[in-house]
């Protein structure tokens, strides 16, 4: 069969993007590799568990929240996720480095690319790391879908040595070779402009970063706390970590339970948070508020109710939160 032009621009065109195949494809077969074969991260309540970090993206996702939520309140179904997407990424990483049905592939590292964006777009504390990633891949996993592979390929190695799949239309879709679309500048420009509106307004959305005042919710913890109840004399409080860095936790020093003229009726202090009773902190995640060496940690995503016991509950008007980095939340109590 006679090599038209279109088929050698189309190889040139895959061999052009073949750095950039090969690192997209290791950036999500990596994914696989430190998981299980550098270190097991796919094992609940051990020290880096995937989920843990999963649950993470849930406090500013961008609307995936309650999937994303539905499964750090159904720890079973996380782990299963948590092991079907690994195993996702491992082959949609191995393909695209491999160059085996690249368009299919390169649809998969779309897909995925926009699950980081939308769901971890917000972090990063010292750059805009996790939606540099989502949008790079999303626009690489688009290029890919429109070059597939050129030479250095097994798609470009199957049509080569004339296989018989290769002549299929659905191969010219999901593999590589000439891209049967109709005005294929129109494709491309309507995809491009799609995917750069989509960039301006994430930037925008999660960053600031278009119009209007630049912000990070990466740099410092933040507290909300809510569903204050006291009933007798035990005060019951919510409280969730939803800002700060990802990697490490809101270390609490200090609880006060306040009067009205701010003077403290309960105090527990840095040293009685560290062994603070684990029955009296209810859960609502995967990441764990619990007591740690010097302080009680709250690690971003936690969510978990808090209970007191106070001997002067009549008195009592205010709560105030103590990071160990001086912040401090405040907020009324509010008798039932």
């Amino acid at each position: 069969m006679k090599h038209t032009t279109t088929d050698r621009a189309s190889d040139l065109a895959g061999l052009y993007t073949l750095s950039i195949r090969m690192v997209i494809g290791w950036t999500y077969f990596s994914a696989f590799w430190r998981r299980l074969v550098l270190e097991n991260k796919l094992t609940p309540d051990e020290s880096g568990y995937i989920g843990e970090k999963f649950n993470h993206f849930l406090p500013n996702a961008l609307g995936i929240k309650p999937i994303i939520e539905y499964l750090v309140t159904h720890p079973d179904a996380l782990q299963r996720s948590m092991m079907t997407f690994t195993i996702i990424e491992a082959v949609v990483g191995l393909c695209i480095i491999l160059g085996l049905m690249t368009r299919l592939m390169s649809i998969g590292i779309f897909s995925l690319a926009l699950g980081i964006l939308l769901g971890s777009g917000w972090l990063g504390t010292t750059c805009v790391d996790e939606w540099q990633i989502g949008v790079l891949g999303i626009a690489g996993g688009f290029v890919l879908f429109l070059t597939g592979s050129g030479p250095y390929s097994l798609d470009y190695y199957c049509m080569k040595n004339n296989k018989s799949f290769t002549h299929k239309k659905w191969f010219s879709w999901l593999g590589s070779g000439p891209l049967p679309v109709w005005k294929p500048k129109v494709f491309v420009l309507a995809g491009s402009i799609i995917i750069f509106g989509l960039t301006l307004f994430t930037n925008q959305y999660f960053h600031g970063g278009v119009w209007g005042t630049l912000h990070n919710k990466s740099v410092k913890p933040k507290l909300e706390i809510s569903a204050i109840s006291l009933d007798h004399s035990t005060l019951t409080f919510e409280v969730y970590r939803t800002e700060g860095a990802d990697v490490y936790g809101s270390f609490l020093i200090g609880i006060h339970v306040l009067d009205k003229n701010g003077g403290i009726i309960k105090e527990i202090n840095q040293k009685e948070l560290s062994t603070f009773p684990k029955e009296n902190i209810h859960n609502h995640y995967v990441a764990k508020v619990k007591p740690g060496k010097h302080s009680m940690i709250i690690p971003l995503g936690a969510k978990a109710d808090i209970t007191l016991s106070l001997d002067h509950p009549e008195t009592a008007q205010s709560l105030k939160l103590i990071d160990i980095s001086g912040i401090e939340w405040t907020t009324e109590i509010h008798p039932e």
